[in-house]
């Protein structure tokens, strides 16, 4: 019998704990007190468990302030912003009318991660180049699809809120650069791939975003949540073609750095496959949520398979 690998499994219990906190947070916005009670328990036993939930029939405590010690002296800066930015997803369901800062301050703490990790690996300058043409290509996309129809379909982001770069929210070019660079490492370098991640992303964010109208479809062939099948081919291509100018800036983006933690912000992306069916779960669309939950499992499972294949 195939044992789970202490990685697996600490993280497969700490989002059994965030489970259950989702679960106080949805009996809240019920009106039942006693998910205060979960949201309590929940939130800190994913953290407790993401470090010491292999071992918890053995020397818990001692692992457990060991494994504390080193978090805090080896992670590096990137860690910590990731961690914030998934923190940030949390009170949403309790705070529903501050969607948009939050929103916006999670999407801006994972573009700064992305950055320093970027920087990590490739040096200030390069990182800056990278995020500035990643988020320049992103947001020219988005003006260029709001006001013709290429290469997205027909949209409008006239009742999106600010603050607003040429139309288009803050959030949007910003997360261009973040959730790609994740695509990117979770495909290995393949800039196809990671477009491909990008556009099963876009299958839950079509839904959530219009029901918190960033953004309204107005195209005359729907296909999901109001957008048309052209729109996640435009998403494909535009990730596909940022991931291939990230690699060419910086091709030692990919590389691992010696002596530097085994995760990488790849994570972003299973982080996101999380939150995200569950943003929608909040707003009561279910099977969006449902449909949300397997693309992205199956982008996770194409890009392992992918990996693993030999060159």
């Amino acid at each position: 019998m195939t044992r789970l690998s202490p990685t697996l499994l600490r993280s497969g219990l700490a989002f059994a704990a965030l489970g259950v906190a989702f679960a106080g947070a949805l009996l809240v916005m019920a009106d039942q007190g006693a998910g205060w009670a979960l949201i309590a328990l929940g939130l800190p036993l994913s953290g407790v468990l993401a470090l010491a939930g292999d071992v918890l029939g053995g020397d818990f405590s001692r692992t457990l302030q060991d494994r504390t010690r080193r978090l805090i002296s080896e992670t590096p800066p990137w860690m910590w912003l990731i961690a914030l930015y998934a923190l940030l997803h949390v009170p949403v369901p309790l705070w529903p009318q501050g969607f948009g800062v939050l929103g916006l301050a999670s999407t801006a703490a994972l573009f700064v991660g992305a950055l320093l990790y970027a920087a990590e690996h490739v040096g200030w300058g390069r990182s800056w180049l990278m995020a500035g043409l990643a988020c320049g290509l992103g947001l020219s996309a988005e003006v260029l699809g709001s006001r013709t129809g290429f290469p997205f379909g027909v949209y409008s982001y006239a009742t999106a809120p600010e603050p607003l770069i040429l139309g288009v929210p803050l959030m949007v070019p910003l997360g261009w650069f973040a959730l790609t660079l994740s695509g990117l490492l979770l495909s290995g370098g393949r800039a196809w791939l990671a477009g491909l991640l990008l556009a099963l992303w876009d299958v839950g964010l079509e839904p959530l975003m219009t029901a918190q109208r960033y953004w309204l479809w107005s195209d005359p062939n729907p296909l999901w949540a109001g957008a048309p099948l052209q729109n996640f081919l435009g998403w494909w291509a535009v990730g596909s073609g940022i991931s291939w100018v990230i690699t060419r800036v910086g091709p030692g983006i990919l590389g691992a750095r010696q002596g530097g933690p085994r995760l990488n912000f790849a994570v972003a992306y299973p982080i996101e496959a999380f939150f995200l069916p569950g943003g929608l779960v909040l707003v009561g669309r279910y099977r969006e949520a449902a449909v949300t939950l397997l693309a992205m499992l199956l982008g996770l499972g194409l890009a392992r398979a992918v990996r693993g294949r030999r060159a």
